[in-house]
């Protein structure tokens, strides 16, 4: 809990009830890997308390589609879309996007947070280079369809860079309200397609804040009326001096420390928002906006104030209010929230119903790096959810996430991925291997086996990692924990699955499903498998809801049965080319359908439905695998035959010519061709000559080995 910063026991406040308002997304962008971090990790929280503590849970989340990014961004993709349209010429082109350039310089050079300024100084290089071919076709008089193609480059280059400069002079004469609306509905419905894709369950009730204007107005009021806001140049301001020093209340509950920052609150005010002429309207630095009086180029509404808009922060106290009243069990968001957004919630929430107890539990979901570096859309170092997908499955996906702490930091890199990766292929073979096993015919009676030691072992251990896993999720929700235990039960399961195998005898059906079933109901509690499943993971045929493995699983069964009768003969027989055939079938055919067969000596083939891709790679590495072990191999001959041939070449000299030819280190010889002195006439020590002779001795063992194999005709 944000709230006390420390563990507390949940306790709804009716019984099983529990109200819940999540913050959804700002539309003005395409969603990516943090809006990804929060909603499944709340999509997990959500499950759990509702599917396995058994809770009522009523979601809500918001839309914000007012705010001072959309409208930004909305005039600017306006005002660009205009300017192309106009068709300006190419020296035009180049003039503007120099024109933009000196304001857009001007903001690198004030510019202190280095990785801001990095990005800045990428675009306008980026801009540079592209306006380079354009300046030389212009100077140089090349035709206008060379020159108009340079010009398309640079525009696609610059339409940042170009539609900050058009909002600068021409955004104040955008009034068509239609505008601001229809880009946060374009991305709201992507959005819902994302969170759809990643398998994140849809909201009980949705709010959009274009849709609660009244709401958020009468809101506004009764806080004015309340004492704690007051009017300034026809917006409202939250009095946060008048609050803090009321015996009721208190300001910066959840972080109380960044109080007085300057840099977070603008932030938290918004863009359009933070001029001089709107900061000389407060009171207090602190205050914040809850109506902000409209300026030319922006949406506005009829209030008591004068025409405006709702601030940021009020949007979510009014809409979460209006569903959930004074006081909600749960409120959540990503851990970025907290100041000023949630800290400011909670003091114009609790300042409207004069309590201090309008969220019970706050909850923020852990931030979320690329490849250990800070995220943000700013900065344009980010990872859209859509190619996330291109990369991996909403599964695996949501496997890195259970594989962390929903509130810690998740590092998403090639390293949690592959983690993810090897993960789901565990539980998968597993699933496999058990699927096999109920393949197996047996009479009714037969499906109860008698249990033995073994069966008795694992049913303890079955009910021990159960209630261990029960009291993970007891504490804070700990899927890391639970996927610990979940990983034990199925080794616990391979090592008896395996000592059976070994002794020709089948493992025990019955509870090898009940633990398979087991599992699979955890994942589905967890959102990594879809409801329908009944035991493991679905296999689907491409783009359709069917369930391949039920479908196809009876004529794969039967074929494996007719290759195996196949084979048998084929040995009998010795025909190594049906052999072939068949291990061509298992190897390059079936894997292609994604269909895997495992022979095991003594024992029926086993037959897997699989994912494709991932079956194709395995083929891949083992290949890999064979053609190393080959080249090894290849070359460890290659080695052995070089040191036969150079210890043969050795065994040919003859021991009183092996020193003749060290003239360098020798000047002297004696009868046997042994060295007597070194180069400088010096003669040789007693030492040096003992071990000369002993190199001599071996040598001449050596060359007598060589003369009898020559003797007895071993070389020709």
């Amino acid at each position: 809990n944000s709230l006390t910063r420390r563990k507390d026991v949940f306790v709804p406040q009716h019984g099983k009830r529990v109200t819940w308002y999540c913050c959804g997304p700002t539309v003005y962008d395409a969603s990516h890997m943090g809006h990804a971090r929060s909603y499944i990790s709340f999509d997990i929280l959500r499950r759990v308390l509702r599917d396995y503590f058994g809770y009522d849970v009523l979601y809500c989340m918001n839309i914000t589609d007012v705010d001072d990014k959309i409208i930004k961004r909305a005039r600017q993709n306006y005002l660009f879309e205009r300017y192309r349209e106009k068709q300006p010429q190419a020296a035009q082109v180049l003039q503007d996007v120099h024109a933009a350039l000196k304001p857009f310089s001007a903001k690198l050079r004030e510019t202190t947070d280095p990785d801001r300024r990095q990005m800045l100084e990428r675009t306008q290089r980026a801009v540079e280079l592209a306006a380079e071919p354009l300046q030389r076709a212009v100077q140089s008089g090349l035709p206008a369809e060379a020159a108009n193609g340079c010009a398309e480059v640079l525009l696609e280059e610059a339409k940042d860079l170009l539609s900050d400069w058009l909002d600068g002079s021409l955004g104040s004469e955008v009034t068509d309200n239609s505008i601001f609306s229809k880009l946060p509905k374009f991305w709201e419905e992507e959005f819902h397609r994302d969170m759809e894709a990643l398998n994140v369950l849809p909201p009980d009730v949705l709010t959009r804040v274009s849709e609660y204007v009244p709401e958020i107005v009468n809101f506004v009021q009764k806080i004015v009326d309340n004492g704690y806001g007051y009017a300034s140049n026809g917006s409202v301001y939250f009095d946060t001096v008048k609050f803090a020093s009321s015996d009721r209340h208190s300001y910066g509950k959840l972080v109380p420390e960044a109080v007085g920052d300057q840099k977070a609150l603008q932030e938290g005010e918004g863009d359009l928002s933070i001029s001089a002429d709107r900061l000389s309207e407060k009171r207090s630095p602190n205050d914040f906006a809850l109506w902000k009086a409209s300026k030319p180029g922006e949406p506005s509404w009829p209030c008591p104030w004068g025409k405006g808009r709702p601030g940021w922060h009020i949007e979510c106290s009014a809409m979460a209010s209006a569903l959930l009243g004074a006081s909600m069990d749960i409120h959540g968001g990503g851990f970025d929230l907290r100041f000023p957004h949630h800290d400011n919630e909670l003091a114009q929430s609790e300042a409207y119903f004069e309590n201090d107890c309008w969220v019970r539990y706050f909850l923020h979901t852990g931030h979320l790096t690329i490849a250990g570096c800070k995220m943000s859309k700013s900065l344009k170092n980010f990872i859209t959810i859509k190619d996330a997908l291109k990369k991996h499955s909403a599964r695996q996906l949501r496997l890195a996430f259970l594989m962390h702490s929903w509130k810690d930091t998740l590092d998403y890199s090639s390293n949690t991925m592959e983690s993810a990766l090897q993960y789901e292929k565990f539980l998968n073979e597993f699933f496999l291997n058990v699927k096999d096993v109920l393949r197996a015919p047996v009479d009714i009676t037969g499906r109860f086996e008698k249990w033995a030691d073994e069966e008795s072992e694992l049913n303890r251990s079955f009910q021990d990692k159960k209630a261990a896993v029960h009291e993970a999720l007891c504490d804070n929700v700990d899927t890391r924990t639970v996927l610990e235990e979940m990983r034990a039960l199925v080794s616990q399961c391979n090592l008896y699955m395996a000592a059976r195998k070994a002794a020709r005898r089948r493992p025990n059906r019955a509870l090898l499903e009940s633990i398979a079933l087991y599992l699979t109901h955890m994942l589905k509690i967890f959102g990594a498998i879809e409801d329908e499943s009944t035991l493991g993971f679905p296999v689907r045929g491409p783009g359709t809801s069917l369930d391949l493995e039920a479908t196809v699983l009876p004529y794969l069964q039967v074929l494996s049965e007719f290759r195996e009768g196949v084979r048998r003969i084929a040995r009998e027989q010795k025909v190594p080319e049906v052999l072939q055939l068949s291990d061509a079938l298992r190897d390059d055919i079936l894997p292609e359908l994604g269909v895997r067969l495992e022979d095991h000596e003594g024992l029926p083939t086993v037959v897997k439905l699989g994912d494709r891709e991932a079956l194709l790679r395995e083929r891949e590495e083992k290949r890999r695998a064979e053609e190393e072990k080959r080249r090894k191999k290849e070359e460890a001959a290659r080695k052995k035959q070089e040191q036969e041939a150079a210890k043969l070449a050795k065994m040919k000299i003859p021991p009183s010519e092996m020193f003749l030819s060290e003239s360098d280190k020798y000047s002297k010889f004696d009868e046997n061709g042994l060295p007597t002195h070194d180069t400088e006439g010096k003669e040789l020590s007693k030492g040096q000559a003992k071990k000369l002779k002993k190199l001599f001795e071996a040598q001449e063992k050596l060359h007598k080995e060589y003369l009898q194999m020559v003797q007895n005709g071993s070389f020709q």
